[in-house]
C-alpha cells in the first residue's frame, strides 16, 4: 500500500507541475494579447551593440517594433511604462545552433543524405526548455538537424514565444538552412553497412550529392527558360525532394550550416564549395578555426563556436579559449552557439569569457551572441541590435549582462513580455503551495483501496463498493 500511495503522490505532483506550466503558458499568451500598442522602457543603461551605450536612456516600442531610442523619447498616452532605472537593456540573445523544440529526435541517420527531412515539420511548442532559455535571455534560435550524416535535414529559425503553437514560434521570413556534418559523427555509422566510414568517404558523399543537384538545377533552369520563351510543350522535370534543398544551396537561396572541428576538413569543405560555386555560410563549432583564420576570412565563412568547450572527444583536443578572439582579429565573423539547452541559458556569460581570453571589447563580446548570429542567419535587418525599425526583442538585466551576477528581469519578443521574473516567482510560490496542499490531502486521506479479493471469491469482477469488510488504512507496510 505504501508503494501505491507513493505512486499516487507522484501522479499528483506531476499533475501539479503540468497545471502550473500551463498556467504560465496561458498567462504569457494573455499578457501578450492584452499588451498596449506602445511600451516605453525608461531610465536604463542601453547596450545597443550597433552604436554604443546610452546611459539612462529610454526605448519606445510601437506595435512590436523599436520606434525610438535615446536619452529621452516621447511617451504616448496610455503607453505601458517599464521603469528600468539601475538596470541594463540589451538585444535578445540569438542562439544560431541548437536542437531546441524538436519532437521525435534530431538525427535521421539511416542514410548518408537526408536533405529531404525537415525540422520545421516537428517543432514542439511544449518543450519546457523554450521557457528556460527564454528565462536566460534567448529570444531567437536556429534549431538544426543533428550531425549523424554528411548531409542532414533542413533547419528552422524560431522565436521563443512561449505559449504560441508551433507555427507561432517560426521566425517569419527567415532564410532556410541545410545541415552538413564532417568528421567523427558522420563517419561513425550506426550500422556496418552504411557508407561512409572515413573522412574521405564523407567528402565523396557531399561531392556526389552536389553533382546530382547541379544537374537537377540545370534541368529546372532549362525548363524555366523554355516556359519564359513561350514554349507550351515544355515538361517540368520530376521533383526530387532530396536534391531540391541542395539545388537551393547552389543558387544561394538556402544557407549551409557545416558541423566541423578540424582545420583540414574545413579546408576540404571550402574547396568543395569553390568547385561547385557556392559559399559555406557557417562552420559550426570549428574549434580549430584559429589555425586557418586567413583562409576562413578569404572564403567569407562565418564561424559559430564554443567559448571554452574542449577535450570531450578526439576532434576537440586542439581547442583553445582564444579561438573566438583570434578569429575576430583576423576578420572572421564569429558567433557563439549553445548546442545545448543548458548552455543556452547563459550565453551572455560565455561571451564574457572572450574578454578574459583574447581581450575583446564589451561590445565585441556582446556581438558574439546578438548581431553576429543575426548576420549568420541573415535576419540582422530585424534583430540583433537596438535600432529603430527592428523587432523589439529585448532583455532587461539587473546587472551588466557580461557579469556573472546578471539575471534577466524581463524578456520581450515583438514588444510583448514573455518572461517576467516576478511573475515566475509568483508562479513557483503558487505551485509550491498547491503541491503542499495536495500532499497534505493525500496524507490525510491515506490509501482507502478495497482489500484484495481472496482466491475463489465468487463476486470477483463485481462492484464491491458496499463490502461488509471495512477498508484498511495505511499501516506503513
Amino acid at each position: 500500500m505504501a508503494k501505491k500511495r507513493e505512486a499516487q503522490t507522484r501522479a499528483l505532483v506531476g499533475l501539479t507541475v503540468l497545471l502550473a506550466a500551463c498556467a504560465v503558458w496561458a498567462e504569457t499568451a494573455d499578457r501578450g494579447a492584452a499588451s498596449a500598442s506602445a511600451t516605453v522602457i525608461k531610465d536604463a543603461t542601453i547596450l545597443t551593440v550597433s552604436h554604443g551605450i546610452i546611459a539612462k536612456g529610454s526605448i519606445l516600442i510601437r506595435d512590436g517594433k523599436i520606434s525610438e531610442v535615446g536619452q529621452t523619447v516621447d511617451v504616448p498616452a496610455g503607453a505601458r511604462v517599464i521603469d528600468a532605472q539601475g538596470q541594463f537593456v540589451m538585444p535578445g540573445i540569438i542562439d544560431p545552433h541548437s536542437h531546441l523544440a524538436q519532437n521525435g529526435g534530431v538525427n535521421e541517420g539511416s542514410l548518408a543524405v537526408t536533405s529531404m527531412t525537415a525540422v520545421e515539420d516537428f517543432i514542439d511548442p511544449t518543450d519546457v526548455d523554450i521557457y528556460r532559455e527564454l528565462a536566460g535571455g534567448v529570444t531567437t534560435t536556429a534549431t538544426l538537424h543533428g550531425s549523424a550524416n554528411p548531409i542532414g535535414g533542413t533547419s528552422a529559425v524560431i522565436k521563443l514565444r512561449w505559449g504560441q503553437d508551433a507555427k507561432g514560434l517560426l521566425f517569419g521570413g527567415a532564410r532556410p538552412g541545410l545541415k552538413f556534418a564532417l568528421g567523427e559523427n558522420p563517419k561513425h555509422t550506426r550500422t556496418q553497412e552504411r557508407y561512409p566510414g572515413t573522412r574521405m568517404g564523407v567528402e565523396d558523399v557531399i561531392r556526389q550529392a552536389f553533382t546530382e543537384a547541379r544537374i537537377y538545377a540545370q534541368e529546372w533552369d532549362e525548363y524555366s527558360k523554355r516556359v519564359a520563351a513561350g514554349d507550351k510543350t515544355a515538361m517540368p522535370p520530376r521533383k526530387n525532394l532530396t536534391l531540391e534543398p541542395l539545388a537551393q544551396v547552389l543558387r544561394g537561396e538556402r544557407l549551409s550550416f557545416v558541423h566541423a572541428y578540424r582545420a583540414d576538413e574545413m579546408l576540404m569543405m571550402m574547396r568543395v564549395a569553390d568547385d561547385f560555386g557556392f559559399k559555406v555560410n557557417s562552420f559550426e563549432h570549428a574549434l580549430e578555426g584559429y589555425k586557418i583564420a586567413n583562409e576562413l576570412a578569404a572564403h567569407g565563412a562565418i564561424v559559430s563556436t564554443f567559448s571554452d568547450w574542449w577535450a570531450y572527444k578526439v576532434e576537440a583536443y586542439d581547442a583553445i579559449p582564444y579561438n573566438a578572439a583570434l578569429l575576430t582579429r583576423k576578420g572572421v565573423m564569429v558567433s557563439l552557439n549553445s548546442d545545448s539547452a543548458e548552455e543556452a541559458r547563459h550565453l551572455n556569460q560565455e561571451a564574457a569569457k572572450c574578454i578574459k581570453y583574447g581581450g575583446l571589447t564589451e561590445e565585441e563580446a556582446l556581438r558574439l551572441v546578438t548581431l553576429n548570429p543575426a548576420k549568420q542567419l541573415k535576419i540582422d535587418e530585424r534583430v540583433g541590435s537596438i535600432d529603430p525599425g527592428k523587432d523589439a526583442d529585448l532583455v532587461i538585466y539587473n546587472h551588466h549582462p557580461l557579469s556573472v551576477y546578471a539575471v534577466p528581469q524581463k524578456v520581450l519578443i515583438d514588444g510583448q513580455i514573455y518572461f517576467d521574473i516576478r511573475s515566475d516567482q509568483d508562479m513557483r510560490k503558487r505551485m509550491a503551495e498547491e503541491r503542499k496542499t495536495l500532499e497534505e490531502k493525500d496524507r490525510q486521506t491515506g490509501d482507502k483501496e478495497r482489500p484484495p479479493r481472496k482466491p475463489g471469491d465468487r463476486d470477483a469482477g463485481k462492484d464491491r463498493t458496499r463490502t461488509e469488510v471495512p477498508p484498511q488504512g495505511d499501516k506503513g507496510e
